[in-house]
């Protein structure tokens, strides 16, 4: 379906262009390195060894790191269709 002089396809490839991007910036936070601590680093639990094994070099138990995620504020990302209800925020 063609809409004025966007291509066939144009907010295909605009979704599609989201989400690399979303996905390439979740790729890129940091991760755990070295070797896993066998107590969490923040409430000195044990860390389960599956969960050592799963995640390597992994620092904090399930309960703390589930904390630390609810703590993470995602940021808006790009408005590619540039609406007019966008620009008035």
């Amino acid at each position: 379906m063609a809409g004025g002089w966007s291509r066939d396809g144009a907010v295909q490839e605009q979704i599609e262009d989201s989400i690399k991007d979303e996905l390439a910036r979740m790729q890129a936070r940091k991760r755990p390195t070295g070797e896993s601590l066998t107590h969490c680093a923040e409430c000195d639990e044990p860390i389960p060894e599956k969960r050592r094994v799963a995640i390597p070099g992994v620092k904090l138990c399930i309960e703390c790191q589930q904390e630390r995620d609810g703590a993470y504020q995602a940021r808006g990302g790009i408005n590619r269709r540039g609406s007019k209800d966008s620009q008035l925020k």
